[in-house]
């Protein structure tokens, strides 16, 4: 470990543990200084709201902060960066999150780590907790249990539920790749893609890429034993689904010509010659972290003419998965959708790309202490302190979810709906 990051340990522990333990808290949000105050709060004023809910159960976003309440739910089997630590040391993690869901959106959240690698358990766990929550999070569980997690809650639920190990990167992921094309005078339809890794963000990524129209034989997936293919006896159920039946092994065949890469997987793995292959104006997505899968300045000496992202917020284009999760699901409980469909998650990108696209205002600017920002190589994804993301990208996704038909709570001013969520960052 350099000096550099023993310093920054040394600050993130003392910032987690002083003056006071963690990153979340409680606040009231009624008056509690009288007696009469404490009497409506809890007994005996406080049977009555219980009775309304008792009388007709949707009266508990009426009398309860249910509609404004996230989980974020982890057993700690895959935890970005550190890999299977434990529910114990996922907490921070997870109390990370949930002061982003405040930070970003204004909504309240409880993490909670489930001591548990069964995935029975961790769903029977989730399910009989829910009706504290508005909508569930589920964060760094490993694949591929996260599939049927996953999957089985969104059946059970009638909640929104959504693991953003898979769904986060793949929003982003895929306006990141509506831009790029766009850069690159390529339509996104005719894109020959490869993303090399094969769990949870990169199957999720691999299905978002199809609903936005990148035909199937266009799309390749690699993993560690390379090519995904049709050929191989080893592949689960997630892989199959996208086992290409082209004569080819390695991740160096499959971007012979390609015009993106995307890259889930480990530090490295693309070489400055394997990039030399792609195709004119190359899209490269370099998602590994803290590593990428190439270096930055590797890349940009290996291909002028390239266009590059990777995960970090030290260089141009983070896929910064903050860009989605806070707006997809305030959006989700301010209209009371019954699920995340892809319908919501494909508004949501094209929100985010639409943004990039626009003048940046004196305020990003600021707070990223940099003079000029414009559309193009190098800018082609919003910044995560970007204040107009949460009007624009849960607008986008609100509307996307009463057009599909999931939410029970339409709204019907939306001029309305936008100052409300601009006065929650004021």
């Amino acid at each position: 470990m350099n000096a550099k990051d023993t310093t920054l340990d040394a600050e993130a522990l003392s910032y987690h543990s002083e003056p006071r333990p963690g990153k979340i808290g409680i606040v009231p949000t009624k008056p509690h200084t009288t007696q009469h105050d404490l009497a409506l709060a809890y007994s005996p004023g406080v049977a009555a709201p219980s009775r309304a809910i008792a009388a007709a159960p949707d009266d508990i976003y009426r009398y309860t902060g249910r509609g404004n309440l996230v989980a974020v739910i982890s057993n700690g089997t895959a935890v970005l960066g550190l890999g299977n630590i434990g529910a114990a040391a996922a907490k921070p993690v997870m109390e990370g999150k949930a002061m982003l869901f405040k930070t970003f959106a204004g909504l309240d959240s409880f993490d909670i780590e489930v001591d548990t690698t069964d995935p029975d358990d961790f769903v029977r766990t989730v399910r009989n907790i829910a009706t504290t929550f508005g909508g569930i999070n589920l964060e760094d569980i490993k694949a591929p249990e996260c599939f049927e997690i996953e999957a089985r809650l969104r059946r059970e639920l009638d909640i929104p539920v959504m693991h953003d190990d898979q769904h986060g990167t793949a929003i982003i992921a895929a306006a990141a790749l509506m831009n790029a094309a766009r850069i690159a005078g390529k339509q996104t339809t005719a894109l020959r893609v490869v993303i090399n890794g094969a769990g949870a963000a990169a199957i999720a990524s691999a299905r978002l890429f199809l609903k936005l129209g990148i035909p199937a034989q266009n799309l390749i997936l690699c993993d560690s034993k390379g090519v995904v293919s049709t050929y191989r006896t080893d592949l689960n159920p997630m892989k199959r689904e996208f086992a290409t039946s082209r004569r080819i092994t390695t991740l160096a065949e499959a971007l012979l010509d390609a015009d993106v890469f995307m890259g889930v997987s480990a530090p490295g793995v693309l070489t400055p010659a394997m990039l030399r292959t792609m195709a004119q104006n190359p899209i490269v997505l370099a998602l590994a972290n803290p590593v990428p899968e190439i270096s930055y300045e590797e890349a940009l000496a290996s291909r002028p003419d390239i266009i590059f992202a990777t995960g970090r917020s030290d260089y141009p284009n983070q896929v910064n998965n903050v860009l989605g999760f806070p707006y997809i699901f305030r959006a989700a409980l301010d209209v009371r959708a019954s699920e995340i469909n892809d319908e919501m998650k494909l508004a949501a990108s094209r929100a985010l790309a639409e943004l990039a696209r626009e003048e940046v205002p004196e305020q990003v600017l600021k707070a990223y202490d940099i003079d000029h920002l414009e559309f193009g190589r190098g800018y082609f994804i919003p910044k995560p302190l970007d204040p107009r993301l949460l009007v624009r990208v849960s607008t986008a996704v609100a509307r996307a979810a009463m057009e599909s038909g999931v939410a029970r709570k339409p709204v019907t001013d939306w001029k309305a709906y936008e100052r409300e969520l601009a006065d929650l960052l004021r």
